[in-house]
């Protein structure tokens, strides 16, 4: 049985992570209205990611007897200044969501909720591996530069990314 309080903080991570999936969807949108294909591509892939982890939450409160609740969510924005503030961005929400989950595992093992510590050490590896990933991004995007010539080369960079997640994906199956 999980508690209360433990239950409405997993529905507010819910509502995180599903404004992070359609924050993405937004960026996505607009980078390939800038000819950024490889970047909307990676946004698209992170986009659904960040469903998968909304509704792996959800599904989490089904099975343990708690109620999980279908978030309203607030319209994310729909123009960015440029790549670079683009990805500052993403890695300032996964920053957010990682902060949000280390006070949920805090929370877990103040309550002796052992259920939940145990299902959201999966997010904490995840959130590492999140962080990790964009400040790689931005690392290559700030040696690059982000002028209008350099914008080719990023989009390649991620290109590269998503063949990589797709054949690790690929692998996984």
């Amino acid at each position: 049985m999980i508690s209360d309080k433990m239950q409405k903080e997993l529905n507010e991570q819910i509502a995180l992570e599903g404004y992070a999936s359609y924050l993405y969807l937004s960026m996505a949108s607009w980078c390939r209205s800038q000819g950024l294909e490889g970047c909307s591509r990676f946004l698209h892939r992170q986009s659904e990611e960040e469903r998968m982890h909304m509704l792996k939450i959800f599904f989490y409160l089904d099975e343990v007897n708690g109620r999980a609740v279908a978030p309203g969510i607030k319209q994310p924005p729909q123009e960015f200044e440029s790549v670079r503030s683009l990805f500052e961005q993403v890695y300032a929400h996964e920053q957010k969501v990682t902060a949000s989950i280390n006070k949920l595992v805090t929370k877990s093992l103040k309550e002796d909720d052992h259920s939940t510590y145990n299902f959201l050490q999966w997010y904490v590896e995840e959130q590492r591996e999140e962080e990790s990933l964009m400040r790689t991004i931005l690392d290559k995007i700030r040696l690059i530069g982000d002028g209008p010539q350099s914008l080719y080369y990023i989009d390649k960079e991620l290109e590269v990314i998503n063949a990589q997640a797709a054949q690790a994906e690929g692998e996984a199956a």
